[in-house]
This record gives structure tokens, C-alpha cells and sequence, in this order.
């Protein structure tokens, strides 16, 4: 499994799961998969970190997604308890390392996010 985090303030048994903990390389296609437990949490976000700073790539709702513009990703899949959310970047730089967060959100309550750490460097 990959790396978790409960959300504060939860119950242990609702978390959010990242998978995989890879480094990829140029060239590739990198897809980091993002699940969580949480009832009534229907939105998935994406972030990637680097140099100290913070950028939103998108975001999923249910099962449409939402990446920012200029943004060099896809997502799939679903945003609600136990489904599988899959982030896409194509065809990876050397140039482009980071680490990638996932979040899970409740439709109304900002202030409840998750971060997930994933260290890949996938070009954006």
C-alpha cells in the first residue's frame, strides 16, 4: 500500500490512500492512483509541490474532472468513498520533479482536506 493519512479530527477507518510511491522517468506516462474512505467526501483534488510552492493541477467531482488550465494531466475514474481516482501526465520531463498530492473534500467544507505526499517528477 501506499502512503496514508487520516483525516483529523476522523475515525481511524477514514483515510486517504496514494498508490504508487514510484519515481518515474523521462518519457513515460506517469498514473498515481488516489481512494479514500471518507462518507460523504465526493471530490478529489491534485497538487503538485515544488521549489516551496503549491499548484493545483484539478480537481475531481464524482466521476467528472476538472484540470486547471495549461495543466498537462488527465483524470479518471471516481471521487466517492472506495472509488479509484487516477491522475495522468504524459510523456515526463527531467525538468518537471515534484511531489504530488492528493486530497479528498467534502463538497461544502474547504477546511477539510487530506494531503497525501507522492515524490515522482513527472513534467506539467
Amino acid at each position: 500500500a501506499g502512503p496514508r493519512l487520516q483525516t483529523p479530527g476522523s475515525p481511524a477507518s477514514e483515510q486517504v490512500d496514494q498508490t504508487p510511491a514510484n519515481i518515474y522517468t523521462k518519457g513515460e506516462d506517469a498514473k498515481i492512483h488516489c481512494s479514500h474512505s471518507i462518507q460523504n467526501y465526493e471530490t478529489i483534488l491534485w497538487y503538485k509541490q515544488s521549489e516551496k510552492q503549491l499548484q493545483l493541477l484539478g480537481y475531481m467531482n464524482y466521476d467528472k474532472s476538472y484540470p486547471e488550465a495549461g495543466v498537462n494531466v488527465t483524470m479518471d475514474g471516481g471521487a466517492e468513498k472506495n472509488q479509484n481516482c487516477i491522475l495522468t501526465i504524459k510523456d515526463i520531463k527531467a525538468s518537471c520533479s515534484g511531489v504530488y498530492f492528493c486530497a479528498s473534500r467534502y463538497h461544502s467544507a474547504l477546511q477539510r482536506h487530506s494531503l497525501m505526499p507522492m515524490v515522482t517528477p513527472p513534467c506539467l
